[in-house]
């Protein structure tokens, strides 16, 4: 899947080497959604960070490693689709 400049999309969505700055942390309206997108600001994501999708796993794609600021960090797709990053 292509980026284009200024699109917003999930971070779970992204292949690697793709990433934007990140411009929301959703808490939808789905199960553990709320407790999920406060473990992610727990471990570091925020918004205005940079986060960059770096490796998916070989086998269903999930989990994926992503570069959030100087850290490095692995997640499930679904936690990553609670992220919406801006393209640059």
């Amino acid at each position: 899947m292509l980026q284009q400049t200024g699109e917003t999309m999930r971070l779970g969505t992204l292949a690697p080497g793709q990433g934007g700055r990140i411009v929301a942390i959703e808490e939808a309206d789905t199960p553990n959604a709320a407790e999920n997108a406060e473990r992610l600001r727990e471990l570091g994501f925020a918004e205005e960070l940079d986060a960059t999708v770096l490796h998916q796993s070989p086998f269903g794609r999930d989990p994926i490693v992503v570069a959030v600021g100087s850290m490095t960090v692995a997640l499930r797709r679904a936690e990553a689709n609670l992220i919406v990053v801006k393209s640059q």
